[in-house]
């Protein structure tokens, strides 16, 4: 639990644009600095290796935040279907599916839709026939 307080908070740090100009400010002093160091390998060395570091960082942390945003909207849709009458409960395990079998539903539900066209005057009305874009 500590782990995903920390990260949470470390994102949404890192995420500021107080953060991106404190490294946009860093990138630009290690720049100016070039030619005090005369460009030597030391110096190119430091932005690369600090870059390499944070990125390797960053990795884990976004990841670990993703894992955690996933797992909410999932929750939220869980209750949602929980609680519609005309849902089907079997969505509600799909995490068990192996990828043809996902792949097989998707065909299916994009089978049900084939067919239908939101109106964009009614503002999300459905409408039952496609439009036919000749007739005038």
């Amino acid at each position: 639990m500590k782990f995903a307080k920390i990260s949470q908070k470390l994102a949404l740090w890192a995420g500021s644009p107080k953060t991106f100009m404190g490294a946009l400010i860093l990138i630009g002093l290690w720049g100016l600095s070039g030619p005090i160091f005369d460009y030597n390998d030391t110096w190119q060395l430091i932005i690369n290796t600090s870059t390499t570091i944070i990125t390797f960082l960053m990795v884990f942390l976004i990841q670990n935040t993703q894992n955690r945003d996933t797992d909410i909207l999932h929750l939220k849709i869980d209750e949602l279907l929980l609680v519609t009458k005309e849902a089907q409960n079997a969505m509600l395990g799909l995490e068990a599916l192996d990828l043809k079998q996902l792949e097989a539903l998707r065909r299916h539900y994009r089978s049900l839709g084939e067919g239908e066209v939101f109106n964009l005057e009614g503002l999300g009305e459905k409408s039952k026939s496609k439009q036919d874009l000749n007739e005038c």
